[in-house]
């Protein structure tokens, strides 16, 4: 099993021909946040691949998987009060996020969901009767697939504001009007090949100041300078940019439209919780999930766009809190 480290402490050291040795976590900039007790680590998952997580308190464990072009940082708020209800919190760095490995390929969501089962197997969470998993996002692409796949290792899902290319009901025919479009032109441009790495490259800022700004986050001043500052920090990693556009390039191919129909054709019998913002994908998410699972609730935040989790965590963490509750599913 890996061992994490404290975010500011000594790394531990690497025991050659260990099954899952305890890589250091890399330097960040805000490795604690004021988050008592939080960790950091790496754990192998496939072919070489690391990937980046920080974890949090004691009892049963909870994964959550940010969106693009965000981090674990994105849970900040709501790990610790996670952590105060009794969970042990586990946030991860999807590969080519963060402060995981960036990998030239792997960007499918069948391999990126086979990293998901790795990490929770590989650090034993699900413990035969799975693990709880929230989602945002490009997370919630992650989370879908990886339910898909390996139903046994989710007990509960919570997905929040998310379209799934090829999975969530096409948008409307025709031109998006003004607001759609400022909502959702990158899933156009980001699939260019080429195209993006160059105008990107040397505008990081620029970029992500949109992503960050009031087309895409109601509650703008969520997102401080410290949090943009660290997501511009992992966004402009060597090999960042590329990874995050061969998400929108894989999922968008014919293979990865394909996969997609296939998921859909596979039940989810887990509870899941479907959230999402007003100003932003409101209950897409109920009638995305309504499609192969008849357990679904869904609760839509007003005055909150696509930034969940940083936007509205107290609600957010307050409505899963009372989900765990209500749908409490025993071992299987």
């Amino acid at each position: 099993m890996n061992t994490p480290r404290a975010a500011t402490g000594t790394a531990p050291p690497t025991f050659a021909g260990a099954l899952s040795p305890p890589y250091p976590a890399p330097p960040a900039s805000r490795p604690a946040h004021d988050i008592p007790g939080l960790l950091h680590g790496m754990v192998p998952v496939a072919d070489g691949i690391r990937l980046h997580y920080v974890v949090a308190g004691e009892g049963d464990p909870v994964l959550l998987i940010p969106g693009w072009p965000q981090s674990w940082f994105a849970w900040r708020f709501m790990i610790p009060m996670l952590v105060a209800a009794g969970r042990r919190v586990y946030a991860i760095d999807p590969r080519g996020f963060g402060d995981s490995d960036k990998p030239d390929q792997g960007y499918d969501l069948e391999t990126v969901a086979h990293d998901v089962h790795a990490f929770i197997a590989k650090l034993g969470l699900s413990e035969g009767h799975g693990i709880d998993i929230v989602s945002h996002d490009v997370g919630t692409w992650i989370a879908h697939s990886h339910a898909a796949t390996y139903p046994g290792d989710v007990r509960r899902l919570v997905v929040s504001d998310a379209t799934i290319p090829g999975v969530s009901p096409p948008p409307p025919a025709g031109y998006p009007d003004r607001l759609r479009n400022a909502r959702s032109w990158h899933f156009g441009f980001n699939r260019i090949e080429g195209l993006p790495e160059v105008l990107i490259q040397g505008r990081e800022r620029e970029f992500l100041r949109w992503f960050f700004g009031s087309f895409k986050c109601t509650r703008t001043w969520t997102i401080d300078a410290d949090a943009f500052d660290e997501y511009l920090r992992v966004f402009c990693f060597p090999g960042a940019v590329r990874a995050g556009l061969m998400y929108y390039r894989e999922v968008f191919s014919t293979q990865g439209m394909a996969a997609s129909a296939a998921r859909c054709e596979r039940s989810l019998r887990m509870p899941i919780l479907a959230l999402g913002g007003a100003d932003a994908d409101g209950d897409g998410l109920l009638r995305t999930m309504s499609q192969f699972s008849a357990d679904v609730s869904s609760t839509v935040y007003e005055g909150v766009g696509h930034h969940l989790p940083e936007e509205c965590p107290e609600q957010m963490a307050h409505d899963i809190l009372e989900f765990w509750s209500r749908r409490d599913v025993p071992a299987r």
